[in-house]
This record gives structure tokens, sequence and C-alpha cells, in this order.
């Protein structure tokens, strides 16, 4: 009774209400929802943290960025969603923060795609060095989608195209990055989608903010090359995992192309089977045969262990 009127109580009020409405539909900052609500910052921001007091909405930080998204505790969940669903969609208010919502989400497109923009020349080139994304995608979708558990992760998630290929397979899916651009792109890509089972967080992938044993399926999609301790990764991406859980790496076979190195900041050019082997073997997964995919210069292989 007594969660059951503490949930009622944070609801009972306008503010709240529309918030709890708006963050069902995405993670947003609080300046943000301080331009859809056309309310000042603390008294947006004293409504948020009633709402997470309450266990109704969750708080992730990006840096110096805060972002709030609808994900109550487990005994409020399914009030919380029922009360939402009989908001009236014609209602004036709810109207009003439905065309202010489209327009920061057209802001957020815009930013993204410009960085996008900016940058695609560089990955287009890389592209065009190795067999078609298609070919490596069934690849990928193969494995991972193979007796799908509940939690997925993508390490280094960039633009989020590995959680739109696998997240709509399991209940839930978080995907890291330590770019906040790139989680700018992610996250529109995600909205675009309409994928509501996922989540993003900036972090390290060296020391990611997760607990143990938490995942079923982990994957590193092209960032392996990038990074100066990429046994230190693994051996992360490894605690994360449940017994039973799959970790795929894609990335470049070994190859001898200094142009990624020196235009692209590639650390690697490249890992041999036996490297992750002996990785895997070390931080407990049982290393499965790879899968090697030749086309153009570049070799894309994927690499995939079994927690034990």
């Amino acid at each position: 009774m007594d969660e059951l009127i503490a949930t009622l109580k944070a609801m009972a009020e306008p503010t709240r209400l529309r918030l709890l409405a708006l963050c069902s539909k995405g993670e947003f900052t609080v300046s943000e929802l301080v331009q859809i609500l056309g309310q000042s910052q603390p008294r947006v921001s004293r409504h948020l943290k009633l709402l997470c007091d309450a266990g109704l909405l969750q708080k992730l930080r990006e840096g110096s960025w805060m972002f709030y998204r609808f994900q109550p505790d487990e005994n409020a969940a399914s009030l919380a969603e029922h009360l939402l669903s009989l908001i009236p969609e014609d209602d004036a208010m709810i109207a009003l923060d439905q065309s202010r919502l489209e327009e920061v989400k057209a802001e957020r497109s815009k930013a993204a795609t410009d960085y996008f923009r900016r940058n695609a020349m560089h990955w287009d080139k890389i592209r065009a060095l190795h067999v078609d994304a298609a070919d490596v995608e069934r690849a990928i979708t193969d494995i991972l989608l193979e007796n799908p558990g509940e939690k997925f992760l993508d390490i280094g998630t960039g633009t989020g195209r590995m959680l739109e290929l696998i997240a709509p397979q399991f209940q839930s899916a978080d995907g890291i990055d330590q770019s906040y651009e790139m989680l700018a792109i992610a996250r529109d890509n995600l909205d675009r989608a309409k994928l509501k089972n996922c989540q993003l967080r900036q972090g390290d992938m060296y020391q990611m903010p997760f607990s143990d044993q938490n995942y079923d399926a982990a994957s590193l999609h092209m960032v392996l090359h990038f990074a100066d301790e990429p046994a230190k990764v693994i051996a992360e991406a490894a605690r994360v995992l449940r017994p039973g859980g799959k970790l795929l790496v894609i990335d470049f076979a070994p190859h001898s192309l200094e142009e990624l190195r020196k235009k692209y900041h590639h650390r690697r050019l490249g890992f041999s089977d036996g490297e992750f082997a002996h990785w895997f073997q070390r931080n407990g997964l049982q290393f499965k045969s790879p899968v090697h995919l030749p086309g153009g210069q570049l070799t894309v292989a994927l690499w995939r262990g079994i927690k034990n």
C-alpha cells in the first residue's frame, strides 16, 4: 500500500505527469525538458528529482550532461504505464508538448547529421576496402541471434547500428561509447527505429559502469583496432557476461595498410586468431571457430567466445 500511494502521489501533479509522458518517449536532458515544458530549470529539476526519488525515472550522466528516461522500478512499472496510457492524446497541453518534442528531436537530428556528414567521407573510404556491410551484418545476426537471451550490450556503439540489428530480439539492450557526438547519432537512429528497449551510456570501455555477470551477449564492432590495450577491453567485456553468455568481436584480420594508422588513428592493423584464442582463454571464454569474410584489401573477421 505504501508503495502504491507513493507512486500515485508522485504522478498526481500536472507537470510531473507531463514529464513522465515525455520521458516515456526517449532520453532527455533538463535543458531539453525545460524547452518543451516552457518552465524554469529549477522547477523542472525539482520535479525530476521527485520522480527519480519515487523510482519512476532514471537519470544517466554523460559528462556534464544528465539524461532522464522513464524506467520505473519493478513494483511501480505496471501502474505507471497504465496511468500514462489513460492520458488523452488530444489534450491541448499534451499536444503542445508533443509538438515541442518534435522540435527538440529535429534539432538533435540536425546536429547528429551534421557531425556524420563531416566524418562520413572517412568511414566510406574504409568501408570500400572490405566486404559489403550487409554480408558482415548477416554473419553477425547468425551468431548473436542464435538462442538470444534477455540482455545485450554493444561496446563502443558508435551510430548504434548493432543495437538496431540485435536489440529487437532481446528484452533490453545497452550501448556504451566514449564519444558524445556518436551517442547523439545513436540516440537519433534509435529514436527513428522506435526502439524503446535500448539505453545509451557515455563511458569507458576499459571500466564500464555495469555489474559482473550482467549480460547474455556483448559485441565489439570495429572498435578494438582503436584500443591502446585490447586485452583489457576483452577482460572487461568478459567480466560483464553471464555464464553461457556470448562475446562477439568484429574487426580486421592482420593487414599492412599503414594509411589506416596514419590518417584514421587505428592503433592496431588487425588481429590474429591466435591473439583472440589467448585473450578468451585467459578470461574464461571458450574460443569458437572464427568467421573470416575476405573482400577487397581487408578481411573482416568475427571472433566469438562463450563464458564458462
